[in-house]
Formats: structure tokens, C-alpha cells, sequence
């Protein structure tokens, strides 16, 4: 958090121009914009202005935002919120899909089916989220079943607050829930077959234990080691800031947030978005180690 934040705050600062130059524009009085860059403590010397930042950042104070005049936490902690609604119901979608499917394909041995399962797959996975986005986008547009962009309607819920909530929500949830969901199945997928081909699975079969119940029960609560390592990663890096699915679906959340930081160059807003993203991804990480020891004792044992 550190390190990225800083990292942040300096090249933004060290690049060309800065909030006065972007706020006023090329054409604007000299004396005006020297007036507004003394207000703003832009004048100063980057090393004053780093350290005056990092003596309240350390307690949690990321300063007031240039471009909105409100402290950076208060907008870092409101996106937050809706990039945590959409990457929840993308998680929910990819999971429910990208892993019964990898269970099928993985504990099967071909067929049709499974071949058109694992292609559907290889499709999601070649699809970038941004892509994705634009093609639902489009069918949104042509055909009017959802709406092309943002998170509530303008003219207030007809149904009812969830009901409008939802019915924005789905776009940008698919859009990300496609490629996760492909990752999952390919995963899962691959560490079904593998899991199936142990000698524990033979001699449960060899006992007469149901297919169903050697399926998902034994053979899974093995298999689900791999999407454990990685779920947690998964959920730091879409908390992070779902920058390209926010910005053509014009969701309100930490991704767009950032990108208009960076177009304002307010270097004290960039700073907090990058030290909300690197929270996220470090939190990400604990989930992932702290699942794969729910589902392997070898890691709990230290073994």
C-alpha cells in the first residue's frame, strides 16, 4: 500500500502539468492559473508536498480532492461500495457457472457435450473483459431489454430500488463473470481429470459408491484446491478497480473513479485509488491462502 501509493502520487506529480492546467485550459490568464496553484500547494516542491502526504496518509488522511473538493476516503469508500456490488454478483454468476461446468467436463471422459462446454470456454477466456462489455453493450443498445450504462435510472425506480439496481447491474456483471467463469471452468476442469485418475477414486468405485456422490462429494472436496488458491486473487484484482467494464458501461466505481483522477491529474485522489487497490489485492491474497487451507489440511499442517 505503501510503495504503490507513493509510487502513484509521484508520477503523477512528476508528469506534465497539473490540476490548474487541466481545470483552466491552454487559453487561461497566467496570473489566474499562478493564483490557483498557490491555494492548492501545487507551488511547492514535490519532496514538501510528498512529505506533508505521507505525515496524514499514515493515519489514514489522504487529503481532499482536488477535482471534487471532498476528502479522498470518503470517495475512495463510496465507489468502493459499488465496485463491491458489481464484482459480488460477478463472483456469484462465474462461480455458480465456471465450476459445476468444470465438474462436468472434468469427470467426464468426451462426448459432444464436453467438447462444446470446453470451447465455449476457450471463448470466454480469449474474450477481454473490455470486449465483452462492448458486445453486451451493443445488444443492450439494438435491442433495449437492459440499459447501456450506469447504475440507477435517472428518472427513479420503477420497480422498486433493488429491481432498477439489478436490472443495471446485469451488463457489467456478465461482462466480468464471462472470462472468470472460464478461467474457473478451465481449473476446475483440469483438476477434476486429474483428481479422477487417483488411486483413491478407483477404490471407491471399486466399494460402490454412487457416481453422483464419488463426483461431488469425494473427488471435489480434492479438486476445488486449485480454484482456492487463485479465488481470493480473483476477488482482490476485480475489488482493485474494474477499470474497463466501469468505464464503457459507465458504472460508478473505483475503476472510473481512478480514471478521472488521473484526466484531472489530482494526484492526491490518484494516490488514494492506487492505496485502495493495492488494500484490496493485499486482502485477495489472504483469502486465497486462507481457502486453500480450508480445503487442504496439508497447509494447515505446514506440510
Amino acid at each position: 500500500m505503501f510503495v504503490v501509493s507513493s509510487g502513484s502520487l509521484v508520477l503523477a506529480r512528476l508528469a506534465p502539468g497539473d490540476f490548474t492546467a487541466e481545470a483552466y485550459g491552454i487559453g487561461a490568464n497566467a496570473e489566474t492559473v499562478a493564483r490557483a496553484r498557490v491555494q492548492l500547494g501545487l507551488d511547492r516542491p514535490l519532496l514538501v508536498q510528498y512529505q506533508e502526504w505521507i505525515g496524514r496518509a499514515a493515519r489514514l488522511d489522504f487529503g481532499v480532492s482536488l477535482l471534487y473538493g471532498r476528502p479522498v476516503g470518503e470517495l475512495i469508500a463510496e465507489r468502493a461500495a459499488n465496485t463491491a456490488v458489481l464484482t459480488i454478483a460477478a463472483l456469484l454468476l462465474a462461480t455458480l457457472v465456471g465450476l459445476p461446468l468444470g465438474v462436468f467436463t472434468g469427470s467426464r471422459r468426451g462426448g459432444w457435450l464436453v467438447a462444446a462446454v470446453r470451447s465455449l470456454s476457450l471463448a470466454g477466456l480469449s474474450l477481454p473483459s473490455l470486449l465483452t462489455s462492448l458486445i453486451f453493450v451493443f445488444i443492450a443498445a439494438r435491442t433495449g431489454w437492459f440499459p447501456i450504462g450506469g447504475m440507477r435510472s435517472l428518472a427513479g425506480p420503477s420497480g422498486g430500488a433493488f429491481i432498477d439496481l439489478a436490472w443495471h447491474l446485469a451488463l457489467p456483471a456478465l461482462a466480468l463473470a464471462v472470462p472468470i467463469a472460464a478461467m474457473f471452468e478451465r481449473l476446475q476442469s483440469q483438476a477434476m481429470a486429474d483428481t479422477m485418475a487417483q488411486p483413491f477414486v478407483l477404490a471407491t468405485v471399486a466399494r460402490g459408491v454412487p457416481a453422483g456422490r464419488l463426483v461431488w462429494r469425494d473427488a471435489l472436496r480434492v479438486a476445488i484446491r486449485p480454484v482456492a488458491a487463485v479465488y481470493g486473487l480473483v476477488v482482490g484484482a476485480l475489488l482493485s478497480g474494474s477499470f474497463a467494464v466501469e468505464m464503457v458501461t459507465a458504472w460508478p466505481g473505483l475503476g472510473r473513479l481512478m480514471y478521472d483522477a488521473l484526466r484531472a491529474r489530482d494526484t492526491y485522489l490518484v494516490a488514494g485509488c492506487a492505496a485502495a487497490g493495492a488494500v484490496f489485492l493485499a486482502a485477495g491474497s489472504l483469502v486465497s491462502d486462507l481457502a486453500l487451507a480450508a480445503a487442504d489440511p496439508r497447509v494447515r499442517e505446514g506440510s
